[in-house]
């Protein structure tokens, strides 16, 4: 659904607008929010862009990161800016839930909200949306938008590069079932703003520290389970092996893939040990549906392909709970 001309109508002159998107934001996200802040600041509107928390550092290079507002660090000033916002646009996440403390802050203001997203099954807080569960990534429905309302000529360098940094991550590098040919057609219109895409994938892929590479290799080598019956594999990882190694904010993201590496395996998860709780992500190939096991039985969710979860046990538990689980949907991992 896209009620693309009924959100125009409500950019008036003078409109104070705040982006928000959810905790622990990816490349897709802040692809999508930074691509908006500089769309409706070339449109002459006062925006902000509030992140529930901070970002991981491969991600800090992107045109007008050094503008958003961690909410973690400024509390109050993150809650005045969504207060007096007249317009809310809410990018990248289909539930208030994950945008963890920025939630009751949305929810109490007067202003209108505006969900633009492509998981599944948005939750109804908004006033108006533009989604599509089959896009790629929210930055392809960033690019529909800016397209639809008639300026795709304002797309300029910076745009295209957050747009393009976006569609690359939750493509996978464009390997995933979501990349079909409007995905191309879009990327070939941004590589005539003068992009880097060489750059771009060099600053996201390429950006390990040393200690970094090491966890990966430890994880690999240490904490990987196959169980090659349910053609399947997980990783898990403690707080004692996050501080090991002192991995940072975003340094786990793409642990996960390495299960989907293995030639029988269509089902992978990472389970992380956190404060206070478990975070899982999965992974499948072909039909699998990551996001119904995620439903299912870690109260999460997200597309076909991947998705996430979260488990109040303690990590063995968590660990068993899942294996337990694969049980249930053994005939159709047998036949993926």
């Amino acid at each position: 659904m896209y009620q693309i001309k009924e959100v125009n109508n409500l950019l008036r002159e003078g409109a104070k607008i705040a982006i928000v998107t959810h905790n622990n934001p990816d490349g897709d996200a802040m692809g999508a929010c930074l691509a908006m802040d500089h769309y409706l600041s070339l449109k002459g509107y006062s925006t902000t862009v509030i992140s529930p928390s901070d970002f991981g550092n491969f991600l800090k290079w992107m045109p007008g990161n050094e503008e958003v507002i961690n909410f973690l660090e400024k509390p109050d000033c993150s809650k005045n800016k969504v207060a007096e916002a007249d317009i809310i646009f809410c990018l990248d996440f289909n539930g208030l839930d994950r945008t963890q403390d920025l939630a009751e802050p949305i929810k109490a203001n007067n202003g209108y909200k505006v969900l633009i997203d492509h998981h599944l099954e948005p939750d109804g807080f908004e006033d108006y949306k533009i989604w599509n569960p089959n896009a790629s990534a929210t930055t392809e429905i960033i690019f529909d938008f800016i397209e639809q309302s008639g300026d795709a000529k304002l797309i300029d360098k910076n745009m295209a590069t957050c747009i393009y940094t976006g569609i690359m991550t939750d493509t996978g590098s464009f390997r995933f079932s979501s990349t079909n040919a409007r995905v191309h057609r879009i990327i070939s219109e941004l590589m005539q703003r003068d992009i880097n895409h060489v750059a771009i994938h060099e600053k996201i892929y390429d950006s390990f520290t040393q200690n970094s590479l090491r966890f990966f290799g430890y994880c690999t080598d240490q904490k990987l389970t196959v169980l090659d019956e349910l053609r399947t594999a997980y990783i898990y990882v403690t707080k004692n092996d996050i501080a090991r190694y002192n991995i940072q904010k975003g340094q786990t993201d793409g642990l996960v893939n390495f299960t989907l590496s293995l030639s029988n395996v269509v089902f992978g998860a990472l389970i992380k040990e956190e404060d206070g709780v478990i975070k899982i992500s999965f992974r499948s190939k072909g039909g699998f549906p990551a996001n119904k096991f995620a439903a299912r039985f870690f109260e999460g969710g997200g597309h076909l392909n991947a998705a996430g979860g979260k488990s109040d046990l303690h990590l063995p538990e968590t660990i068993n709970k899942f294996k337990e689980s694969l049980e249930v949907y053994k005939p159709l991992l047998l036949e993926t």
